[in-house]
This record gives C-alpha cells, structure tokens and sequence, in this order.
C-alpha cells in the first residue's frame, strides 16, 4: 500500500528528481538540435524506453542482453556523441552559477591570441579583439555574429581576413570561447595624445577599455603594429612574444584594470 500511495502521491525528492532529468533532456536536445546526432539521440531513447519496458514486464532473458552489453553501449555512446559531450562541457562549464564560483582565465588561448595578432601585423591585416574579464559586455556582442567557437590561431586569422564578411569590427573573447565577430564597440572621444593619426580601430579599443575592464588587442592595417588598450590606455607593443607577456600580466589574479605594460601612452 505505501508503495502503491508513493507512486501515486510522489515527494519532494522525487519531483526534484524528475525536474533535474528534465532539465539535463532539455539542454542535450537544445545542443543537439538542427545537427546530425539528432536521429542517434532518438534512437538511444527508444533503446532507454526498451529496456525500462523489458523491466516492468520482467523478462529475464532480454534483461540479461540489454546488462551485458551495457559497458559496449557507454563506450558507443561516448564515441558518437563526442562532439555534443564535448559542446554539452563547455556550455555547462561556461554557465553564469559557475563562472561566478570559480571565475576561469583566459591563460590556455593567450598564446592563440598573441600568434594571431603577430600573423596579422606580418600580413599588414587589420585585427581587433576584445578580451573580457569581471565586466559583461552583452550589450556590444548583440551588435556582431554570435559564433560561440573555440578559440585558435587559424580562426582568428580567417575572421579579419579582409574580404571575409566579419572582418569589420571586433571579436569578442570570452574565457575559451570566441563569443562574437563583427561587434560593434564605442568610440573614445578622448584625444590621442603622442599616438599619431591612429584610425576607427584603435579609437574603438579605447572606447570599450574605458567603458569596461576588457584587455583590447588592436592591430594596425596601415603599420602593423599592434597595440594593447587596457583602461583607456594604449600601449605599443614590440611583437606576439611580448603581447602574450603582456596579456599574461593582464590577467594575473594580482592585475588590476589599468596594468599595463612599459612604454603606455594616455588616450586622456
């Protein structure tokens, strides 16, 4: 009877549990959703649904199947859902609960960072990427492409490549994820003292770097040089080695929001 009225009458625990399921459903099928691992996802669940039915209805024989292959279907699993598992981490790694727990820093793509800006200051490309830290800047990764792609040298690279359809504007880095291209930032308005004719790119650097804690790279299409604006500040940088030094600096757990390296410049 108590089994019966426990069924019927669930408790705390249980709609708990059942909530929790329900959620982590929702997330796998909201990755997995317009891409090819759809129909596999489907059939597990017909496979999930089997065996549950197999042990209601107690048919041992089935039953003793479905356990002994259980160890070959995890590791098949594993295998023809790689690349969802792996999306599945990092979005569940990258939610707001945890990066506010344990706050993650950028220190495995600095060096992606730094031999991206150096390609591009050889081929005389235009480059800017925006870096954050404590302070979202949502509202400016609404103005560009959502990408949401894993950091590499080759992507950034491709991105700013003149005649591709991003390379206007800034991309905008998130921990390991390249969150948005073609981003729209606030210009400064304050003059560039000592800095030369510098154009819109560097002007945009400035601008974002004032309005929050981002560390900005901007690379010069006209010199190739490239620069770093932390705090309103621009400083010229000598090369990629001293650019990931300097990035490294920036986000150190003793940096502060104006660290800069050697040979700064004010925008102010």
């Amino acid at each position: 009877m108590n089994e019966v009225l426990s069924i019927v009458l669930p408790g705390w625990r249980d709609l708990l549990d059942i909530a929790i399921v329900g959620v982590l459903f929702y997330q796998v099928w909201r990755l997995m959703r317009g891409t090819r691992a759809v129909p596999m996802f489907l059939g597990l669940l017909l496979i999930l649904f089997t065996y549950v039915v197999v042990q209601v209805m107690e048919l041992d024989l089935i039953s003793l199947i479905f356990k002994e292959f259980a160890t070959v279907w995890a590791v098949a699993i594993v295998i023809l859902f790689q690349p969802e598992l792996r999306r599945f981490l990092i979005h569940f790694g990258n939610s707001p609960l945890l990066s506010r727990l344990f706050p993650m820093r950028p220190t495995l793509v600095v060096e992606e960072i730094a031999k991206a800006a150096g390609d591009l200051s050889r081929r005389q490309y235009g480059g800017l990427f925006v870096i954050t830290r404590e302070v979202g800047i949502r509202a400016v990764m609404e103005t560009g492409v959502r990408l949401q792609a894993e950091v590499s040298k080759e992507l950034l690279i491709s991105i700013f490549f003149p005649r591709t359809p991003l390379h206007d504007g800034a991309a905008v880095i998130t921990g390991s994820l390249l969150q948005a291209a073609k981003c729209i930032l606030p210009l400064s308005t304050a003059p560039m003292e000592g800095l030369g004719n510098l154009g819109t790119r560097h002007r945009a650097a400035l601008g974002i770097s004032e309005e929050s804690d981002a560390v900005v790279v901007v690379v010069s299409e006209e010199t190739g040089q490239i620069r770093l604006a932390i705090g309103g500040k621009l400083t010229l940088i000598r090369d990629e080695v001293h650019l990931a030094e300097a990035l490294r600096r920036a986000f150190s757990k003793d940096a502060r929001p104006s660290d800069l390296p050697e040979e700064s410049a004010s925008a102010a």
